[in-house]
């Protein structure tokens, strides 16, 4: 970008981290996190997390809201990019440099979202895969995709999210299905029949992984599974890298990396393949 377009920006640049700089492309990726989530990912302190934050809101590369609970008292912050930090971004991958109204509006919206328990629902998923990784160094979340992400590269299946998950030498995929129960268990039910297309078009054949609000409504969800597709069910109370994860027509449950997955066939729109044919992550 232009210095003379930029000039607080690039005074900025020096006090930018590694650290900051995984925090804003996971704000980018997925737009919202909570304090919580983002001192359990890269932090050991949650004061040093507080701290830090608070520094690059300063600086305009995070912005933050938070709403009132009902009962009293007040929701954690949620923290997104801040007007810098769309900024920051944009140049980082040679997007248009946003207008401060445009991030104002991105904020705005992104709080009045009726969508956002179910968003960071889906990211605490996540959140608590690469926490988990940060504690074994035999386990690795290789990739974190967004809905928007998932959507773009496998065309066909609106997935809440996809992931690649290591452990030792295995790597598994999967698509995630974040059930915040307000959906009827049919219609949920009913996204699997896009899967079962991607899976015929020589796509990935990834356990679906429905995470779901209770276990009252996992043992309902099983009672509708046809094992067409390869599904699986937990609770949002575990730790989805553990063995908490029930097959379809199973009784034992099983650890994330011991779940059966594919990567399916080098064809052209499997965004596993490289145009070799090679596996990619």
């Amino acid at each position: 970008m232009p210095s003379s377009r930029s000039p607080d920006l690039l005074a900025i640049y020096p006090h930018i981290t590694s650290r900051d700089r995984r925090l804003l492309q996971l704000l980018d990726d997925h737009q919202v996190l909570t304090t919580d989530q983002i001192h359990r990912m890269l932090f050991l302190a949650r004061r040093t997390c507080q701290i830090r934050l608070g520094e690059l809101a300063a600086l305009g590369l995070v912005d933050r809201f938070r709403f009132h609970r009902a009962g009293g008292g007040s929701q954690p912050w949620h923290w997104t990019l801040g007007h810098q930090g769309h900024r920051f971004q944009a140049a980082a991958h040679r997007r248009p440099e946003p207008t401060l109204r445009a991030t104002r509006q991105t904020v705005h919206r992104l709080s009045a979202n009726p969508h956002l328990a179910h968003l960071l629902t889906t990211n605490e998923f996540f959140v608590r895969l690469t926490a988990h990784a940060r504690c074994h160094d035999d386990a690795r979340l290789d990739r974190w995709w967004s809905e928007t992400a998932t959507t773009k590269q496998f065309r066909t299946i609106t997935a809440d999210g996809h992931g690649l998950w290591s452990s030792g030498n295995t790597t598994v995929g999967f698509f995630l299905e974040a059930d915040t129960g307000t959906e009827p268990l049919g219609r949920v039910v009913a996204k699997l029949d896009r899967y079962a297309l991607l899976i015929r078009r020589g796509g990935p054949r990834y356990p679906v992984l429905f995470w779901l609000a209770s276990e009252h409504r996992e043992e309902h969800l099983h009672r509708l599974l046809d094992g067409d597709v390869p599904c699986a069910t937990a609770t949002h109370a575990t730790d989805p890298a553990e063995a908490v994860w029930l097959p379809a027509g199973a009784t034992a449950r099983l650890r994330l990396a011991d779940l059966p997955s594919d990567h399916g066939q080098p064809v052209a729109d499997n965004p596993n393949f490289d145009d070799d044919g090679v596996f990619v992550v």
